[in-house]
């Protein structure tokens, strides 16, 4: 896995995920409190979760072949897929189930244990905590500065690092309601209010699993190259001596590292083949350059003319892409 695939953050994220979903499953035998077998399960989830990761990432190292020509990048993509989908179905609907039933027949936390629950909580916030710092600092190595995090979520084209984000967010998010609903049960002897942090848990899981279902299919479809880079690749094919003209261009991400660009260049109608062929190996180099992701390219010379007598504008014959 690249380095943009956040090795160390999913490693981080399991080790202590392992750890605080033993401890959780502990304090819930001891205390019953219901709070805390929503955190272990959740727990549990994203270590499976970060599992997934990580092999999505070894498989997509495969080099291509006859069968899969563009090799297997994408497939990244399809195991943080399904680690929404699990975040979904075993975290969030479980706890929401949960809450539910302990709506429903009311649980009183343990007069022996009531203080296990609250100790464990406590320490899975400052690992979690650790955890998710990992994952900001890897992120930071690829994140442009000027991105906010949201839109870095939104547009980064590499999965495991977005994914581990929201769960590592989520995760401190959802021991905070944790912690609270039982701190409130203990106080009051009240077992609703730990119905209630459950409950939370389980609608903040949704919808992060949401999040992320929603970006990885947005992926999985196929998204193109940033503005950004598509403005970059358009400047890279225009700035030659010859100043090629783009008529047409697509891009394509087929896998996280790895841009297509497939482009209809506008050349001098007096060019021989040979200097036709020069030329195309020039501007291959440059967009490369300006765009170190674009590693597949299909560039078709074309005749170039201007109907118009002026300089066409790259909005007229650019498909661009989103965001």
């Amino acid at each position: 896995m690249s380095a943009h695939g956040g090795s160390k953050a999913i490693l981080a994220a399991f080790l202590a995920n392992m750890g605080i979903a033993i401890a959780k499953l502990i304090g819930w035998l001891l205390s019953g409190s219901a709070s805390m077998l929503a955190e272990a399960v959740h727990s549990i989830a994203d270590s499976s979760n970060q599992v997934l990761l990580f092999v999505g990432g070894k498989r997509a190292k495969r080099h291509a072949d006859q069968e899969h020509p563009f090799g297997y990048g994408r497939e990244r993509y399809v195991y943080a897929f399904v680690v929404g989908i699990i975040l979904f179905s075993v975290g969030g609907l479980f706890s929401v189930y949960e809450a539910i039933d302990k709506f429903r027949h009311p649980h009183e936390l343990s007069e022996t244990w009531w203080w296990l629950p609250i100790v464990i909580l406590s320490v899975a916030i400052v690992l979690e905590g650790f955890s998710l710092r990992t994952a900001i600092r890897e992120s930071n190595g690829v994140r442009d500065q000027k991105q906010s995090w949201w839109q870095f979520i939104r547009r980064s084209r590499s999965p495991e690092l977005p994914v581990l984000l929201l769960e590592d967010s989520a995760a401190l998010l959802g021991l905070v309601f944790a912690l609270a609903g039982v701190t409130t049960s203990v106080i009051t002897g009240d077992p609703i209010y730990d119905a209630a942090g459950t409950l939370a848990i389980g609608v903040l899981l949704i919808a992060v699993a949401a999040i992320v279902g929603i970006e990885m299919k947005s992926l999985l479809v196929g998204e193109g190259a940033t503005r950004v880079q598509l403005t970059d690749i358009i400047h890279a094919i225009e700035s030659g001596d010859d100043s090629p003209k783009v008529i047409h261009i697509k891009t394509l991400y087929v896998g996280p590292e790895e841009l297509l660009v497939a482009a209809k260049i506008g050349l001098a109608v007096e060019k021989p083949l040979g200097a036709v062929a020069r030329d195309i190996d020039e501007i291959e180099q440059r967009i490369r350059a300006h765009v170190p992701e674009a590693k597949i390219i299909y560039l078709e010379p074309d005749v170039y003319r201007d109907v118009t007598g002026e300089k066409p504008t790259t909005a007229a014959f650019v498909f661009p892409s989103s965001d």
